[in-house]
C-alpha cells in the first residue's frame, strides 16, 4: 500500500512539473529547458522577491522638470500647467497643474522644448486666495485661474490643492500635490 501511495504521489509530482515546463515553454517561447538550467531565464513574476541587492534609480520626490512651450517665459513662483501637447506654460485656467516654478525660465526666443522648467510638484506654499476666510480650516479645495490668481471657486479653473491652514483674511497655506490634482481630474 505504501509503495502504491508513493508511486501515485511521485506520478502526480511529475505531471505537475511537466505542466509547469509546458507553461514556461509557452510563455518564454522555447526557453523552458534553458530556464531550468539557468534560473535567470525564468519569466519574471509579480510575486518574485529579491535574492540579491538591486540598484535603483531614485528620483527626487517633490521636484520635476518639464519642457517649456515656445516663445514664453515662466517666472519663479508661477503656477505651471500643461498645455495639452505636453509642454509647460504659465498656468491657464483648465490646465492640468504641474507645480510651482522653482526658477525663472526664459524661452521667449526658443522653440518648444528648447528649455525645461523645474517645478516643485508637491509641498506647502503660502498663497493669496480670493474668498479665503477663517472658516476655511475645513480644507477647501484651491483653484488657479492663471499662474498667480488663486480662488476657492472651481468653475473652469485648475485644481492645485487644499487649504492646509488659514493665516489671515485672503492668505492661506495650501498643501499641493500635482499628481493628486491630476488624479482628481481623472476620477
Amino acid at each position: 500500500m505504501k509503495k502504491t501511495l508513493l508511486l501515485a504521489v511521485g506520478a502526480a509530482t511529475t505531471v505537475a512539473l511537466a505542466l509547469v515546463a509546458i507553461a514556461i515553454g509557452l510563455h518564454a517561447e522555447g526557453t523552458a529547458i534553458a530556464a531550468f538550467a539557468d534560473p535567470h531565464l525564468l519569466p519574471t513574476m509579480a510575486m518574485t522577491t529579491l535574492a540579491v541587492a538591486k540598484t535603483r534609480d531614485y528620483q527626487l520626490g517633490d521636484k520635476e522638470e518639464y519642457p517649456v512651450i515656445a516663445s514664453d517665459i515662466i517666472y519663479q513662483g508661477a503656477a505651471v500647467g500643461e498645455n495639452g501637447s505636453g509642454y509647460s506654460r504659465p498656468l491657464v485656467a483648465g490646465d492640468p497643474f504641474q507645480g510651482f516654478a522653482i526658477e525663472t525660465v526664459d524661452n521667449s526666443a526658443g522653440a518648444a522644448g528648447a528649455k525645461g522648467v523645474n517645478v516643485r510638484a508637491r509641498g506647502r506654499i503660502v498663497l493669496p486666495i480670493s474668498g479665503l476666510a477663517i472658516t476655511a480650516n475645513d480644507r477647501p479645495a484651491v483653484y488657479a485661474s492663471d499662474d498667480d490668481t488663486f480662488t476657492l471657486t472651481a468653475s473652469s479653473n485648475s485644481l492645485i490643492g487644499y487649504v492646509s491652514r488659514w493665516v489671515s483674511t485672503g492668505i492661506g497655506v495650501v498643501e499641493f500635490d500635482a499628481a493628486l490634482a491630476k488624479a482628481a481630474l481623472q476620477a
